[in-house]
């Protein structure tokens, strides 16, 4: 079992952003994309974020040219994974309806058609539950793309687990360990964290290693 993919320099993300936007744009016209990466990008470089930063973006959008093959639209795909988290204050609840709602005001807006744009935000929306249908193919590029995070080695995955902990800083220990360990337990019972085969075969077992040693850790013991 491989680490997750090591994320690229995020000063290549404008380039990335601007080649993505032209292709879900199919050669119709639309304005400079510069401004619209510099506007995403100012919102993941906030300052309450410790994990879902540049390099989270960075890191998904890595996964997803891994994972490309399974996908219907990958362009879709790549827009929603720059949505995904756009709007994210780890106090409130509703940043996934937030960050779709605000892909579907800026990506026409950008160019993009209707077809796409609402594919971006049903992916975005998806983001809640992590819970793609059978077939889904764009929807499990995503969400495995998103979790493969939990699938990396000791060292990473200790990085990971203490940028959350850093951006729910203003919860007391006890209370954050009690949810913590839900989410956890939550993760765990799942029949499977990833739907592609890649995913599957990949980070599966070591995300589910993690995911329990982490559980007990805290001090809640959970199913492996």
């Amino acid at each position: 079992m491989t680490d997750s993919p090591r994320p690229r320099d995020t000063r290549a993300l404008p380039d990335r952003w601007r080649d993505t936007l032209l292709a879900a744009r199919s050669g119709a016209p639309g304005p400079d994309p510069l401004p619209y990466a510099e506007n995403l990008l100012a919102r993941w470089a906030e300052p309450q974020r410790r994990y879902h930063t540049t390099a989270h973006l960075t890191a998904v959008l890595d996964r997803i040219d891994t994972l490309a093959g399974y996908a219907a639209d990958v362009h879709a795909v790549r827009l929603a994974a720059w949505f995904h988290d756009a709007v994210y204050r780890p106090d409130r609840t509703e940043n996934e309806e937030r960050s779709a709602a605000l892909a579907e005001r800026a990506l026409p807006e950008a160019g993009v058609g209707e077809v796409v744009t609402a594919e971006v935000a049903r992916l975005v929306r998806l983001t809640v539950t992590h819970d793609p249908a059978e077939g889904d193919g764009n929807g499990e590029v995503l969400c495995d793309a998103d979790l493969a995070v939990l699938a990396g080695g000791p060292e990473a995955y200790a990085a990971y687990a203490a940028h959350v902990r850093e951006e729910y800083g203003f919860v007391p220990d006890e209370a954050f360990r009690a949810g913590r360990a839900a989410v956890l337990r939550q993760l765990l019972a799942l029949p499977r964290l990833f739907r592609t085969p890649y995913g599957a075969a990949e980070w599966e077992a070591r995300a589910r290693h993690n995911l329990a040693t982490e559980l007990e850790l805290l001090g809640s013991p959970g199913p492996r």
